[in-house]
């Protein structure tokens, strides 16, 4: 099974897999590919621009979003709301854009359950051990914070099958070509 140029792709994996790098270098190569603009409640960040970076909400504001099925997933980090607002993806596939979904695996299963229509992709570690080599080679998390990211990535990795693709990001290029690939791209 494979998605379509101009629909709705999800791609998720654990933290340290390399989601940004991989569609950071999908967005310069398809600069037609639209890429999600999450919702959030925290506040703007220095230089952060409203439906750029993120949409800036209030908290009542993303909870009318919420009640109103104006999000096709959204969950609650530290304090704060994260989600994809429904409206903008409806708009970008109704012109015919492929839209892009980097999310996290549990708003991956909700965009499955809101959005059944989407294609959606895991993007795997070769290994475990690489994993934890990147995520450590980072050098920006304490060692509490690197096991919760590994504990986390553990189970994340057991749902790889409820996917309609994994893609094992071993080699950048490769996994690049395989991700155009299943997205219709190449």
């Amino acid at each position: 099974m494979s998605g379509s140029r101009g629909g709705l792709t999800v791609i998720t994996g654990p933290s340290g897999v390399g989601k940004g790098t991989l569609v950071s270098r999908l967005l310069e190569r398809h600069p037609s590919v639209w890429l999600s603009v999450s919702a959030t409640t925290r506040a703007p960040r220095e230089g952060e621009q409203d439906g750029v970076n993120y949409f800036f909400h209030t908290r009542d504001q993303f909870d009318a979003l919420v009640t109103q099925g104006g999000l096709l997933e959204w969950a609650e980090f530290a304090g704060n709301c994260y989600g994809t607002p429904r409206a903008p993806v409806e708009e970008q596939l109704a012109s015919g854009r492929a839209v892009l979904l980097e999310i996290e695996l549990e708003g991956a299963r909700q965009v499955r359950r809101s959005f059944p229509s989407g294609f959606q992709i895991f993007l795997a570690p070769p290994s475990f051990s690489e994993l934890e080599r990147r995520i450590r080679g980072r050098g920006t998390d304490a060692e509490d914070a690197i096991r919760r990211r590994l504990a986390r990535a553990e189970q994340e990795l057991k749902a790889q099958d409820e996917f309609d693709a994994v893609v094992i990001n071993d080699a950048l290029d490769t996994a690049l070509a395989e991700l155009e690939r299943l997205m219709g791209l190449s």
